[in-house]
């Protein structure tokens, strides 16, 4: 009787190759709930953000804007009460007592426009700086145009103070604040996330925010150097514009290093909503807050993207006028986020160290027993 056969020594056995996963297993290995909240926080900031621009653009309406008339008593009274009766309230007229003393309300800030009535003709005139905004200033052309030709009148139009010739329309202080806001919440993000950084205790925020003052220095004056001696857009005031700079850059970057350190990644996306999403389309930079709806126009001036564009644009074609509100504003972001950095890191230190506390007890206890 022949013995059973048995597999050739020189030839291997073959083995039942490995299940593979299925189609759900993979998913749920591949999209995790992490992932998945990341995908969907991107979503909602993307949809904030076309909501918050178009919201903010679709339709300027003018409202309230400051205007001074000059008149004799009796004619400005009716003029005052004429304007601020038009429908939708599109300005808030105030009298002036001289042209003289309405020019210098338009220059410095206290209105937008100043109508001038001619007793002794049909020609009256209305005085513009359109460097403070184009919009406005074409807005409040319109308006007057459409009431003067109601009375069977004429308006003239002079713009005291338009852009400068490299300004185009207006918008460079715009720009500029919004690539001083970007990039220093940008370098505060980065500098949390470069490779091999430790979550930041007391030291390392502090090392931290010195780096970026010395940034901010730094991109102060390079972007004072660009509208300056580069392309002439806003020229003859560097040394302002580079401290302007500097204050709006570290007022980004410190309120990006806190909401990090005390936030982590849901502190990155606070920034970008506050910054970005809001602080851009309400900045006065596009349309000015006389143009935009009541929740855009209330909130500009209360972030750094439209104290910044106030505070440059004044100081560059308003000798200053009207800064003071978007100094403490920007001051108040780059103090508060350097205090509120520090803080943050001083309690995650605190906080680790009692969990270290935590821990270490039962371990003694037990090598104790």
């Amino acid at each position: 009787m022949n013995a059973p056969s048995t597999p050739s020594a020189g030839r291997p056995t073959t083995e039942p190759a490995p299940k593979s996963p299925g189609f759900a297993a993979e998913f749920k290995d591949a999209v995790t709930f992490r992932a998945f909240g990341l995908v969907l926080g991107g979503l909602l900031v993307q949809l904030a953000f076309v909501l918050s621009y178009v919201g903010a653009f679709h339709s300027p309406t003018p409202h309230r804007i400051p205007v001074a008339v000059v008149a004799p008593q009796q004619a400005a009274a009716k003029i005052v009460a004429q304007l601020n009766a038009l429908d939708g309230n599109p300005v808030k007229a105030t009298t002036a007592s001289s042209t003289a003393e309405a020019r210098d309300w338009v220059m410095t800030r206290r209105t937008d426009a100043a109508f001038v009535f001619n007793a002794q003709g049909t020609e009256d005139t209305l005085l513009v700086a359109s460097a403070g905004g184009p919009s406005v200033s074409q807005t409040a052309t319109q308006i007057a145009q459409k009431i003067e030709a109601s009375e069977k009148r004429r308006i003239s139009v002079t713009d005291i103070r338009p852009p400068n010739p490299g300004d185009g329309r207006g918008m460079t202080s715009f720009y500029l604040v919004l690539g001083w806001v970007i990039g220093g919440y940008l370098t505060a993000t980065i500098m949390g996330m470069a490779a091999g950084s430790r979550p930041a205790n007391r030291q390392r925020t502090l090392i931290r925010l010195g780096a970026l003052v010395l940034y901010a220095v730094v991109s102060g004056v390079a972007g004072a150097i660009i509208v300056g001696p580069v392309f002439d857009s806003l020229s003859g005031h560097f040394w302002a514009l580079s401290a302007i700079g500097a204050l709006v850059v570290m007022a980004s970057a410190a309120t990006a290093l806190a909401l990090q350190t005390l936030l982590g990644l849901l502190g990155t996306g606070l920034v970008i909503l506050l910054f970005v999403v809001l602080g851009n389309p309400s900045s006065g930079g596009v349309y000015p807050a006389p143009l935009l709806p009541p929740f855009w126009s209330a909130i500009g001036q209360a972030l750094p993207p439209g104290a910044g564009t106030t505070l440059v644009r004044n100081t560059a074609y308003f000798s200053g006028h009207a800064t003071a509100g978007a100094l403490w504003v920007l001051s108040a972001y780059a103090v508060g986020g350097a205090v509120l950095a520090w803080g943050a890191s001083w309690w995650r230190e605190r906080r680790a160290a009692e969990a270290g506390q935590g821990t270490a007890t039962p371990a003694a206890s037990a090598a104790t027993a």
